[in-house]
């Protein structure tokens, strides 16, 4: 991991901001997204990216109740069910 110098505290509520140097070069807009992972004793912030719910994949993407799936999954479904050969 690459140390960027950058300090900050937590306020009252447990927050933190994020640089606006760091988030214009992540790519992070206002509101977007961010996934959070513990690794160890490290918290670790990735702009989220929805993915399908089966593979991972996050190419052709749909939304299906509220979860993503790709066209490769419901093809696997339609294939498991009978509906398509």
């Amino acid at each position: 991991m690459k140390s960027t110098g950058i300090v900050r505290r937590l306020d009252e509520l447990g927050r933190i901001t994020l640089p606006i140097e760091l988030r214009r070069t992540l790519g992070v807009g206002e509101r977007d997204p961010l996934e959070i992972f513990v690794d160890e004793d490290r918290i670790v912030l990735q702009k989220y990216e929805p993915t399908d719910i089966f593979s991972g994949s996050k190419d052709n993407l749909y939304d299906f109740h509220g979860k993503k799936i790709s066209k490769e999954s419901i093809v696997e479904l339609a294939k498991l069910a009978g509906i398509i050969e």
